[in-house]
């Protein structure tokens, strides 16, 4: 019987692979025999949440006997107030991903097509094919997106495009003009996330805030997350800012109480504390200065980011790093399933540990 109950799966399920997250720290000490093993390989902050965001989600323990406000309404307030949105263009998640996942659930048909970038965060295709759509995965230019393809790739059975910005795992974005092209001329039937989880990173560099043309694309939605700069990946929470009309269609497939209550005080308690952000941003900015001199005094080729991360070239397959680094209590992202085997995806971390992963990498290359 158990063999027979994929059989049952819809069609588009038989063929996924499960998202393969970053290896935990207990799982590394477990099968390597090593203690104080650190984790740069799923793009967390390593200084951790706000105090104010620690000291809100504290108190709102002592309810959590009680469903959270479906609603959302405090965070969501928080959240018009700093986009000077209103709150009706706002759908929460548990995580971003969440957002990514109602799009194709109240839009894509099967007999739809989803435009995505090869090297593309690896929930597009997840939530494509779950809803039996066609995956339709254009060629990267210089590791990110080429959107003259993707402009190509659209026919009358496109709905939804998937476009990362920064993109993960390669770091790379868009500028602002190119991305706002692309976007004015689609056709109306083709709706657009720009899936912002880096906005915070990225800097100036011509980068665009899409939440600022809503009001101009009834077809755009760009979801953020707290699960990045803001130090709350634990908690799960992300939202997405559309038009009131986008909106009002994602939240009629959002389940009830998707987002926790715990969650909904700490998010809300972040936004209030931007110094934290700044704090975060700048560790970041050292950090990936840090990591990207010693890599080019090693002669590793590595991908510019304007994530938390970088993409380091080994010019062949990087597993064998991977192991070697793993051995020394170092965890990084191998990136083969991204379609790129000779690259290993490095998160910033704290200067202790950029220089822990730095001596153990130095030590494999000299070896």
């Amino acid at each position: 019987m158990n063999n027979e109950i994929i059989n049952l799966a819809v069609p588009g399920v038989r063929g996924l692979e499960p998202y393969r997250p970053g290896k935990p720290i207990e799982e590394l000490e477990r099968e390597h025999g090593v203690s104080g093993a650190i984790k740069l390989a799923s793009n967390e902050n390593p200084l951790g949440p706000s105090p104010r965001a620690l000291a809100a989600a504290r108190d709102a323990l002592t309810g959590i006997n009680r469903y959270p406000d479906g609603s959302g309404f405090a965070l969501k307030k928080t959240l018009a107030k700093k986009h000077g949105i209103s709150p009706d263009s706002i759908t929460l998640g548990n995580g971003s991903s969440d957002i990514l996942e109602f799009l194709a659930r109240a839009f894509v048909l099967p007999e739809n097509e989803v435009i995505f970038s090869e090297h593309a965060f690896a929930l597009y295709p997840i939530v494509t094919r779950a809803v039996g759509a066609k995956a339709v995965v254009t060629p990267a230019k210089n590791w990110g997106h080429d959107l003259a393809a993707m402009r190509q790739a659209v026919n009358a059975r496109t709905r939804l495009i998937f476009i990362a910005n920064p993109n993960n795992p390669t770091g790379t974005w868009l500028k602002s003009g190119e991305l706002e092209e692309f976007i004015n001329g689609l056709p109306a039937h083709v709706l657009v996330a720009v899936d912002a989880a880096y906005f915070e990173y990225a800097g100036a560099r011509e980068y665009p805030d899409t939440i600022a043309w809503a009001a101009k694309y009834p077809n755009l939605v760009t979801t953020r997350t707290f699960s990045k700069a803001y130090g709350l990946a634990g908690l799960r929470v992300g939202y997405g800012i559309s038009s009131p009309a986008m909106a009002e269609v994602l939240n009629r497939v959002r389940p009830p109480f998707n987002v926790n209550s715990v969650a909904l005080a700490a998010a809300a308690a972040a936004l209030e504390d931007q110094a934290h952000v700044t704090r975060a941003v700048q560790t970041n900015r050292d950090g990936m200065r840090q990591l990207s001199e010693a890599l080019t005094e090693m002669g590793l080729a590595h991908i510019p980011s304007a994530g938390n991360f970088i993409c380091v070239d080994f010019r062949k397959p990087a597993e064998a790093v991977n192991e070697a680094l793993m051995r020394q209590g170092v965890i990084v992202r191998p990136l083969a399933n991204y379609g790129m085997p000779n690259h290993l995806r490095v998160t910033v971390g704290l200067p202790e540990e950029n220089r822990r992963f730095i001596e153990a990498l130095r030590k494999i290359v000299r070896d």
